[in-house]
This record gives C-alpha cells, sequence and structure tokens, in this order.
C-alpha cells in the first residue's frame, strides 16, 4: 500500500481515505500543559482532588501539604500519603485548612462539605490467646532396638 502526502499534512492511503498528522511548529520546542505557575496553583494546600491511581483510585481527597512540584501530601476518604500529583484530577472546589492539618481536622472540614471520611483506626484488642499445655512424656525405660 503506497502512501503520498498533501500540501496540508494529511496522509492518503486510498483514493478518499485520508488520516492527519499533528501538525510541527517549527523553531518551537513542544510545550507541556503541566508547565508553569497556573499548573502549580491548582495544587494548592485546601484543593479537593479525585485520586486517579491505585487502590483509593475514585475517591476523593484534599491537599495538606506540598512536598514538591510533583508530589503533595493528601488526606480524607484516602489514607494519609504521598501522592504524585499525575496521580490526582484537582476539582474547582477547596477548602480552608492549615498547611500540615491533622487528620480529625481535615475529617471535620470534609464532613462539614458532606464527603465520607476514613474513620480513625484504632488498634483492635484481641483476646490473650491460651497457652499450649505441655504433655509430660513418661519417664519408662526406653526399648531396646532389634
Amino acid at each position: 500500500m503506497s502512501t503520498r502526502h498533501d500540501q496540508n499534512g494529511s496522509k492518503r492511503l486510498r483514493k478518499g481515505v485520508k488520516i492527519f498528522l499533528p501538525s510541527r511548529r517549527k523553531g518551537r520546542p513542544p510545550t507541556n500543559n503541566r508547565e508553569g505557575e497556573h499548573y502549580k496553583m491548582i495544587f494548592e494546600i485546601g484543593r479537593l482532588c479525585v485520586k486517579l491511581a491505585g487502590r483509593d483510585a475514585g475517591k476523593t481527597c484534599v491537599i495538606v501539604d506540598v512536598i514538591d512540584d510533583n508530589y503533595v501530601l493528601i488526606d480524607g476518604e484516602t489514607r494519609r500519603r504521598k501522592c504524585n500529583v499525575a496521580h490526582l484530577e484537582p476539582l474547582k472546589k477547596t477548602v480552608e485548612i492549615a498547611k500540615g492539618a491533622t487528620t480529625p481536622e481535615v475529617a471535620a472540614v470534609l464532613e462539614k462539605e458532606g464527603l465520607k471520611v476514613i474513620a480513625d483506626k484504632k488498634s483492635k484488642q484481641t483476646p490473650a490467646r491460651p497457652k499450649k499445655q505441655h504433655v509430660q512424656k513418661s519417664k519408662g525405660k526406653k526399648k531396646a532396638k532389634k
């Protein structure tokens, strides 16, 4: 199958069928949507987000602290942990919390917003296991080997 390029940058496979290739801008580096101050301002303290990856995917969280350009500390319906910003989808809503707010503080703010929060997990108190009873061996004579 032969291909031809048209003047407008499209690729023609057969008569009437075109595949459009991305245009290349000359003299300019490719742009990244995640660069610049505007992108950094999206991930600010108090911003509500949805987790996209991992076992907490699809759950709502709030940014508690900004660690660096790529990582933030999150808490909420998810576990409190460091998270890559590529794994978060920011929402338009923000809440008023202090930098490094504790889990109960975050829970109180999110409950006002109508979101459920993981309750503080207390350590389970397991009942004491019964001690194993030792069976005493009889102190009789040993059998002779034949």
